[in-house]
């Protein structure tokens, strides 16, 4: 697959012309599609690992660097670079990322830590709540700044940008993962706990925050490089996990190595080059976004279910779509249909964002303390 890879995209490259040592070829190859394949690999085990780490020193399945805050803390290292270094170069960019990635991802870690019962949906929740915590900074600033469009090709992962010369950073990814490797059995017996990591003689703290530092450093190099790459890290270990165990050391090849194919299926042509790469690339966006939808109500559902312990209610049945309608056309009217926040898309929700948040927390605090949290008073109110 790699080596398909190689020779397919928007002009396919013929094995024999290279061979021949035809220039323009050569150049496609040399600057566009060997970078590419190289920024592929590296990004599919690089976040795999990432999130496998991080899900065994959390003890959780269901933390990453996504639902951890460590995405969301490197753009906003990003967005600083920017706004300090304006004309940075990518290795300044990288600098910052890493150290706002690092910080962010041991206060997530140091947050859970403070949870006197660490529920298997609660952990993850604390971290999607911190990482939107630190999304509505970055994008304040972005648009206080006039920096969401600067900021906008790395809010989105993609590899059409991979160029010689742009994207050696993620080159840091293969020593990390090689540090992750030989340190992998200490992070099985941190994950087993602080007690039993000072009984076998391991330095639980140091080895937590060495693993951090390493999940950290990856994503970072990544979302410099590529963008975000949301929750590969964290459905990739859980299908290894549930074919090979948790055993860290056993899983950490075969989890990089299916990222990467995963990620090698992009943009490869397996039949028809009119019909078929035309056809992927116009469902494909459409089919990822649905699948992303269909897991985030999913989540949001469970986690909403878990918390009020209740398994008919669901953030719909509560009428939270018709309170972010309510929101969003409040924004628009009040703010007028030519201002910032009708056209910019990114601006209105991050506002949409803040408001639905501060007004849904408020609002159903109220309505649960009002009817002592008889979640049937509440369903009738949110139904109505």
């Amino acid at each position: 697959m790699s080596v398909i890879s190689l020779f397919v995209g928007v002009i396919d490259i013929k094995p024999a012309l290279l061979l021949a040592g035809d220039v323009e070829h050569l150049k496609i190859f040399l600057v566009s599609r060997l970078p590419r394949l190289l920024a592929i690999l590296c990004t599919g085990v690089g976040m795999s690992v990432a999130g496998l780490i991080m899900q065994q020193l959390c003890r959780n399945k269901f933390v990453s660097p996504t639902t951890g805050a460590t995405i969301s803390s490197a753009q906003l290292g990003i967005l600083l670079a920017l706004l300090f270094q304006p004309h940075s170069t990518l290795r300044s960019r990288a600098g910052f990322a890493f150290v706002t990635a690092i910080l962010g991802t041991w206060l997530f870690v140091w947050f859970i830590q403070r949870i006197q019962f660490k529920d298997v949906v609660l952990v993850p929740l604390v971290g999607i709540m911190f990482g939107n915590v630190v999304s509505g900074v970055t994008s304040y600033l972005a648009y206080k700044y006039e920096m969401t469009q600067a900021l906008s090709s790395w809010l989105t992962g993609h590899f059409s940008m991979v160029l010689k010369g742009r994207y050696e950073i993620v080159y840091l990814v293969v020593p990390l993962v090689i540090l992750a490797f030989l340190f992998a059995n200490h992070f099985n017996i941190v994950g087993m706990g602080r007690d039993f990591s000072e009984n076998l003689g391991v330095h639980y703290n140091l080895v937590l925050f060495l693993g951090l530092t390493i999940a950290a450093m990856i994503t970072a190099s990544v979302v410099v490089v590529v963008g975000s790459i949301s929750y590969i890290g964290l459905i990739v270990p859980n299908v290894v996990a549930m074919c090979k165990g948790d055993k860290l050391r056993g899983t950490l090849t075969d989890t990089a190595l299916l990222a990467a194919v995963l990620y090698l299926l992009v943009d490869v042509n397996f039949g028809n080059e009119k019909l078929l790469r035309f056809a992927l690339k116009l469902r494909t966006p459409k089919l990822i976004a649905m699948l992303i939808t269909a897991f985030a109500i999913g989540g949001a559902s469970i986690a909403f279910q878990s918390i009020i312990n209740n398994t008919i209610v669901t953030p719909c049945l509560l009428g939270m779509n018709a309170l972010y309608s309510l929101i969003h056309t409040a924004v628009v009217f009040f703010a007028g249909a030519g201002s910032v926040l009708a056209v910019h898309a990114n601006a209105a929700f991050a506002v949409d964002l803040v408001l639905m948040g501060v007004t849904a927390t408020i609002l159903y605090s109220y309505l649960f303390q009002k009817t002592n949290h008889n979640v049937l008073y509440v369903l009738l109110i949110g139904t109505v």
